[in-house]
């Protein structure tokens, strides 16, 4: 597993080596465009929002979203990726700190429309992970939405299909994204949603089943009364 330091040395030439994997179709980065796509249009949905990206490396999604006149807020732990990205997005508060500690203390009275975080999720344990998640919500608004975009899967099952495909190649240090186990673990506080992608990639999203509810029964009390005016 890459620290800090690795992935400053990595910074100049991540993106064209994502984009290299992702067109071969082959494990780690197959889909990698799709799930940013992905993500991208869900948050364009809503305008003028506040978004968090946890782990935002180059700004690769962050930098369409800035461009498009999102608040952009992000938290990485290398500096020389931070240096590229403040390139792109000059004005965005972008922190270097690492997530796996927490989250810095400047943002942590924050709130976001749309936190998300893609390709860094696997760096934490699967009990690392839930704590994360519970962590992270709190800092969500009533309608807020997490989305996990990384190598994942539905079931353990797939991974070790995954796996066994691509047993020369597979990254034993990372702790890839379970979809069942988080939605199992969470319970019933939380409402996740697991999308495929790709052979190796989804976006788990996740949203506060206390703020859902309360924005549901807001829309039909609301569509209610018009309907009785």
């Amino acid at each position: 597993m890459l620290d800090s330091k690795g992935f400053d040395l990595w910074s100049n030439g991540y993106d064209m080596s994502v984009n290299l994997s992702d067109e071969s179709k082959e494990y780690p980065f197959d889909g990698y465009k799709n799930v940013l796509n992905y993500i991208y249009k869900k948050i364009r949905r809503k305008k003028n929002a506040n978004v968090l990206d946890i782990g935002f490396g180059t700004g690769i999604l962050t930098t369409q979203l800035y461009n498009d006149g999102y608040n952009i807020t992000g938290v990485d732990f290398s500096s020389n990726m931070i240096d590229i990205a403040k390139l792109k997005m000059p004005n965005a508060n972008l922190i270097n700190y690492d997530f796996s500690k927490g989250l810095p203390d400047e943002i942590k009275n924050s709130h976001f429309d749309f936190i998300i975080s893609t390709y860094a999720i696997h760096h934490l344990t699967a009990e690392e992970k839930i704590d994360f998640i519970k962590l992270i919500s709190n800092m969500l608004t009533k309608t807020g939405k997490i989305f996990f975009g990384d190598v994942s899967f539905r079931t353990k099952e797939k991974l070790e299909k995954c796996k066994k495909k691509y047993y020369k190649d597979w990254d034993n240090d990372e702790d890839y994204l379970i979809a069942k186990e988080i939605d199992t673990t969470l319970g019933n506080k939380y409402l996740c949603k697991y999308t495929k992608m790709s052979q190796c990639a989804g976006i788990l999203t996740i949203t506060n089943v206390v703020h859902t509810t309360f924005h549901f029964r807001k829309i039909i009390t609301s569509k209610f009364k018009r309907n009785n005016i």
